[in-house]
């Protein structure tokens, strides 16, 4: 199990405003807390990970390009590159889009209860180089939306819970504002 102790993460109080808590401190506890979550496509086909079996949560499972919280004093966007090149190993342009809400139970006893803000990027991925971390990726695919509604709905234990209810809710991907 990767340790996240004395990792920071803003959480947030009930009047709107945000207070550092540890990470694995706000998942024991389900405290409501701040989240990125990345989908990087290249024209159709989106890029998800299998998390490494290490990961403190949902390890083994199929999850978005990336996903992760901002360290205290972080900003999202920040968050967003910076987890995308500690992940994966890349750099690319990305667009904020909506932000949402959930809670899920992601077993072990923790408990996800974020306001994700939602980001999204397209590439070439013939001239995308990955260089994954072991540490946090097993693995890699390119996959459509409507492959993986289909894989999801054969397979929803391959999944992670905010996964599929981010395809539930957005079956297209693309967390257009509206």
């Amino acid at each position: 199990m990767t340790a996240s102790t004395d990792i920071i993460i803003p959480g947030i109080a009930g009047d709107g405003s945000l207070f550092p808590i540890e990470k694995l401190q706000a998942h024991r506890e389900a405290v409501f807390h701040l989240a990125i979550s990345v989908f990087v496509f290249d024209g159709p086909h989106l890029l998800i990970q299998q998390r490494a079996l290490s990961k403190y949560h949902c390890g083994g499972l199929w999850a978005n390009t990336c996903c992760s919280h901002p360290n205290w004093n972080e900003t999202v966007e920040d968050c967003a590159r910076r987890r995308l090149d500690e992940e994966l190993g890349i750099s690319v342009p990305l667009e904020r889009r909506r932000t949402v809400e959930y809670s899920a139970d992601v077993g072990g006893g923790l408990h996800e209860h974020e306001r994700v803000a939602m980001f999204v990027a397209s590439v070439d991925r013939a001239t995308l180089a990955l260089h994954a971390n072991p540490d946090e990726v097993m693995a890699t695919r390119w996959i459509t939306p409507a492959d993986l509604r289909s894989e999801m709905r054969s397979h929803p234990e391959r999944f992670t819970p905010w996964f599929k209810l981010y395809l539930h809710r957005y079956p297209d991907l693309s967390f257009s504002s509206l």
